[in-house]
């Protein structure tokens, strides 16, 4: 027969019962506060990262994006990088990278690093990576913190750099050369003219045959003195620039000058050949007209070489944001092959077979359009063409 529990018992059950949820409650207490005090470190911390300018990325071991900062949406706004693969993200593949470097950071479970260059928008860029391993309480790696620096600016400027030292140097070296070459080959012109007028006055004296041949050969000389002339003007061009003078110029009448110019040349092509878009209104720009020309000129006459018999060139002229003036010349050709694009504007870099160019023709381009504060750059797909495009500060 059961006792009925006494009211000490009772008593004494209450007060455990009151003492084990009082201490819950403590507890509790203690977990919500500690809970804030992490969900306020984690707030901190990525406040912290946020503020880093470089790509900042949590990578687990297979791959999959754990978290990242407010940089990775400034250069890829539109992807959704949490719980998707690095690879995918970062390279558009679907394997993972032959020569990953958080593989590496895994295997050696140190520090390692990597430059790389990424496709963004269609353009490349240069960044410079480092994986650090993540470890646990055992010391062993986790997560992987990736660090990714955009160095494509830094690299631009260091190309620029360097391609105006090189231009510098090629500068002297050609004012040197000319020099020396223009002496005699004045000589050797100015004395094939003189034979050609003594031709005359000895006609009857010499056989009509020999004469025939003085005459030819004394044109070729002549001719290729000219040639010869033309390129030593051109190698003038590297020298240091001295009394250029500057004025307002409206690019869409350097254009038009440059096809009158041409316009004997392009009669055997048909009529549309030159797609011809030159927006009104553009603003003027501060430069020496007859340099600018020679631009266009240089840039058509690729064009021309391009597209051979038949084809369409396009030239067009445009506002750049209210700050500048573009001038985009482009092509239907075979394009250009992508390893010979970055060599494109070195002075001497030819992809025409020997005798057809020296390759100053971009090289002085790039040379012309550095001085007048703007800039000029390229874009090729083999078999669909090549489009050049000049960039111009407004006056």
């Amino acid at each position: 027969m059961k006792t009925k529990p006494s009211i000490e018992d009772l008593v004494g059950l209450g007060h455990t019962k009151l003492g084990f949820f009082r201490e819950v409650q403590v507890k509790m207490g203690e977990l919500r506060k500690f809970n804030r005090e992490l969900e306020h470190e984690r707030q901190h911390i990525q406040t912290i990262l946020d503020g880093i300018t470089e790509i900042v990325a949590v990578i687990a071991p297979d791959y999959r994006i754990q978290s990242v900062n407010h940089s990775f949406f400034d250069v890829y706004p539109q992807k959704r990088p949490v719980g998707a693969l690095c690879y995918a993200i970062f390279r558009d593949r679907q394997e993972p990278c032959e020569d990953c470097v958080l593989r590496q950071a895994l295997a050696q479970n140190r520090v390692c690093r990597q430059n790389a260059i990424f496709p963004v928008d269609g353009h490349n860029r240069h960044f410079a990576i480092t994986a650090s391993p993540m470890p646990n309480s055992q010391g062993l790696p986790t997560d992987i913190l990736v660090v990714k620096r955009d160095d494509t600016l830094e690299k631009q400027f260091q190309a620029k750099y360097y391609h105006a030292e090189k231009m510098a140097t090629i500068g002297r070296l050609a004012a040197g050369v000319a020099h020396e070459i223009n002496n005699p080959l004045t000589a050797i012109q100015g004395f094939a003219e003189g034979l050609q007028r003594r031709m005359a006055g000895l006609s009857a004296h010499i056989d009509k045959d020999l004469r025939s041949d003085f005459e030819e050969y004394l044109d070729i000389i002549h001719k290729e003195c000219q040639r010869c002339s033309g390129i030593v003007q051109s190698l003038l061009t590297f020298s240091p620039r001295k009394n250029v003078e500057y004025s307002p110029i409206v690019l869409n009448t350097l254009v038009r000058n440059v096809l009158r110019i041409l316009h004997h040349q392009l009669k055997p092509y048909p009529d549309e050949l030159i797609d011809l878009h030159l927006e009104s209104g553009l603003p003027a720009v501060r430069g020496n007209a007859a340099e600018l020309e020679q631009v266009i000129l240089n840039l058509i006459l690729n064009a021309l070489d391009a597209i051979g018999e038949k084809g369409v060139i396009s030239i067009r002229t445009r506002v750049k944001n209210d700050q500048g003036v573009v001038l985009e010349v482009k092509d239907n050709g075979g394009g250009i092959e992508s390893e010979h694009l970055p060599k494109l504007f070195e002075p001497f870099f030819t992809t025409k077979p020997v005798g057809e160019g020296i390759g100053i023709g971009l090289s002085t381009c790039y040379h012309i359009i550095e001085a007048h504060g703007g800039n000029i750059s390229v874009e090729s797909v083999v078999n669909e063409g090549a489009r050049f495009t000049v960039h111009l500060p407004a006056h």
